[in-house]
């Protein structure tokens, strides 16, 4: 049945959006060191994690803002 399910559109739609949200989570645990958790409790885990995403958000919108050329004198 799960292979069936795989080899389907939707099991197909599914991979190709599971694997953009991994890779999100690949590049805040290696790139970001998100690896381990510092703050304790699940506040702190949650309130962790909400800004490491926030930081990678910031940094993708700052990629979309074109950089204004310089004005040779």
């Amino acid at each position: 049945m799960a292979r069936q399910i795989a080899k389907s559109w939707e099991g197909r739609t599914s991979r190709r959006l599971r694997k953009k949200i991994e890779m999100l989570f690949a590049q805040l645990k290696r790139i970001r060191k998100l690896d381990r958790l510092r703050l304790r409790g699940p506040n702190g885990a949650r309130d962790e994690f909400t800004l490491a995403a926030t930081a990678q958000n910031l940094r993708k919108m700052a990629k979309l803002i074109p950089m204004p050329t310089p004005r040779l004198a």
